[in-house]
């Protein structure tokens, strides 16, 4: 395992890159509020089959960092997309097997719809569909989106400034209430909230989607 960074024109991507440089590339990319802790057990059963296994900080968390304090903190599933292009043009990697979750299965999909030939496989969701955010889900759907509903405002803002913490912890035991994680884990992945841009890439992220 080794902790590396690249430049792009927009960020500084910190990642880990695990396995044999010369293995089949593999990049796993994850979403909120999570970080790549949550591909721990994934990487070493990649590995074992001869992987190359790349697993970045998305924008916003960890020691990814913007270069310029002017660009947008964009959030948008395009800018996301668009950082995986980057990072495997930084790191020449001309195809790969991808795969995420939440902001990283938008990822994956945004890059194997605009750049099919750089995907060897992929994992994860279908694109927002914008147009489908202005009208209204199931109540037992809208339900779990409340925080989704919360950071359309500022107050929204406030709360996840200033008790990031604990909504994480929350919507982690929310989604996932048979998973028993460890405290361990959620003191590593936390860290990744202290990102200065944290705040400002996830408010982007979902006001975006609900424009």
């Amino acid at each position: 395992m080794q902790f590396k960074t690249v430049t792009t024109s927009v960020l500084e991507i910190a990642y880990y890159e695990h396995g044999s440089p010369t293995g089949w590339p593999v990049l796993l990319l994850h979403g909120f509020p999570y970080d790549i802790h949550v591909y721990d057990e994934v990487v070493p059963l990649l590995t074992a089959h001869g992987a190359r296994v790349i697993v970045p900080y998305t924008r916003g968390y960890g020691p990814t960092r913007f270069l310029s304090p002017s660009t947008i903190r964009s959030g948008q599933e395009a800018a996301l997309g668009s950082d995986v292009i980057a990072l495997m043009d930084a790191l020449n990697i001309g195809k790969a097997v991808l795969a995420g979750f939440d902001w990283g299965g938008l990822a994956t999909w945004v890059v194997a719809s605009l750049w099919p030939e750089r995907v060897a496989g992929a994992v994860g969701y279908e694109v927002v569909e914008r147009a489908r955010q202005g009208k209204s889900f199931a109540p037992a759907f809208e339900y779990v989106m409340w925080y989704q509903h919360l950071f359309q405002s500022e107050r929204g803002k406030d709360c996840l400034s200033r008790n990031r913490r604990e909504l994480c912890h929350m919507l982690l035991k929310q989604w996932s209430p048979t998973w028993s994680f460890s405290d361990s884990f959620f003191e590593e992945t936390v860290k990744s909230f202290d990102n200065p841009d944290f705040v400002d890439v996830v408010l982007h992220f979902y006001r975006h989607a609900f424009l």
